[in-house]
């Protein structure tokens, strides 16, 4: 679908009176996003089929975007029908990496993420994915060898890894995560921050959220124990940085992966190599960080 005929099909849905404007927004990378202008209000209009290589299905992702919605977390559900999900436009800006250093919005942030898991699952209800990193991993792995990736030559190794990471995770506390937590996913309003995109939630450990939003914004080690202290009450001790840091690991990891299959699955305009490359450039960094200080 070209963004034309994503503006076309924004605008020919049933919900509407009187479409005065349909442009679409930056961002979404397995998905067209449009605004909407119907009788003077703003709608987002998410365009989007399943996608089984990454475990999307929209029939999930609407069940969290309503409980989301009921938590007071993000914005309410305005319309669903197959490939297309309305919601209501929240006047603000998305965050970036720049905007998560400032000490003041990530401890938003983190208040943010501890809502999410404590709030999430009073309103959820009915079928809820779970989401551990370790099992798409090797899933991902398993469909790149399928379809003859040119990434194929270093998946052996890749897996060894996550196998060392999945260990030094170690146990988890199971929490409703959101699981996609890119500063874009973040929005910043007059006075208050929401979040968006339910494509990825599920239940999971919350390090993954925590761990995913550190790497993504490629956080100091300050602003990581500031973050992690901000969430659970206390400082990080030796147990919890190590299975932290073993997550945040495997978030990169994940990121980097999903964007490899994305090279071969996607027909959005993107350039999925050039994140690959980012992403698994992260992931080296983190985990040489990371065996360092376990060795």
């Amino acid at each position: 679908m070209t963004p034309d005929e994503a503006i076309k099909t924004a605008r020919a849905l049933p919900c509407w009176t009187a479409v005065s404007a349909a442009v679409p927004l930056d961002g979404g990378i397995t998905n067209h996003n449009i605004r909407v202008t119907d009788k003077g209000r703003d709608y987002v209009v998410r365009l989007g089929q399943d996608i089984p290589e990454h475990g999307i299905l929209r029939w999930h992702e609407l069940s969290l975007s309503r409980a989301a919605a009921e938590a007071g977390l993000s914005p309410q559900v305005h319309h669903v029908e197959p490939g297309a999900l309305v919601i209501d436009f929240i006047d603000s800006v998305a965050l970036t990496e720049n905007d998560l250093h400032d000490e003041a919005t990530l401890m938003q942030a983190t208040d943010l993420i501890a809502r999410v898991h404590r709030d999430m699952p009073r309103y959820a209800h009915g079928p809820i994915l779970a989401f551990w990193v370790f099992h798409i991993l090797r899933s991902y792995a398993h469909d790149l060898r399928e379809r003859g990736s040119r990434h194929t030559p270093q998946l052996s190794g890749l897996l060894d890894e996550a196998d060392m990471l999945e260990r030094a995770v170690g146990p988890v506390d199971l929490v409703l995560g959101h699981n996609d937590l890119l500063p874009a996913n973040i929005l910043r309003a007059e006075d208050r921050l929401w979040v968006i995109d339910w494509e990825y939630g599920g239940f999971n450990s919350p390090l993954f959220d925590l761990g995913g939003i550190a790497s993504n914004c490629d956080l100091p080690r300050a602003a990581e124990e500031a973050m992690l202290t901000r969430y659970y009450g206390h400082p990080p001790d030796t147990a919890l940085w190590r299975s932290y840091s073993a997550m945040k690991c495997a978030s990169l990891l994940r990121e980097t992966m999903w964007s490899m299959v994305s090279e071969q699955t996607s027909t959005l305009e993107f350039d999925y190599a050039d994140y690959t490359d980012k992403n698994l450039n992260r992931y080296r960094a983190a985990l040489a960080a990371f065996t360092d200080k376990d060795t």
